[in-house]
């Protein structure tokens, strides 16, 4: 017994530790929150805008493909849009019909343009408009 006293008294007084605020670092359970929850709504938005995305750039990679193609007629042009929208699964938001097709210096330009509305929350939705034309 003697010798557990001896060691307890031999380690000197307990050391009480030093607080000071200025040093301190790191996230509070506030901060947190807050990012996550920032962090959580801009990837949201990222998932929801993206397909959107995907799909224009789809309808213009197929308007390209088909004034290329040497289509003249509007209707031969109507058909073949519409036929590919049929292999293309992400085209849902417009069709052959949609189309404006003008002759600029006897070379065809297909030209498009629509709205696309995302649901965020139940009464907010954020309206995405596109446009484009083949070269």
């Amino acid at each position: 017994m003697t010798m557990e006293l001896r060691t307890i008294e031999s380690r000197g007084p307990a050391r009480q530790p030093v607080r000071r605020r200025g040093l301190q670092r790191g996230v509070t359970l506030f901060g947190l929150m807050f990012w996550a929850i920032l962090i959580g709504m801009v990837s949201l938005l990222g998932l929801k805008v993206l397909p959107t995305l995907n799909e224009y750039f789809t309808i213009k990679r197929t308007v390209e493909k088909i004034a290329m193609s040497g289509a003249s007629t509007v209707p031969e042009i109507r058909t073949a849009f519409d036929r590919q929208k049929d292999i293309e699964y992400s085209i849902v938001s417009i069709g052959g019909k949609d189309l404006e097709i003008t002759k600029v210096n006897d070379k065809v330009v297909i030209a498009f343009a629509y709205n696309k509305e995302i649901e965020l929350m139940a009464p907010v939705f954020l309206l995405l408009k596109y446009e484009g034309r083949s070269r």
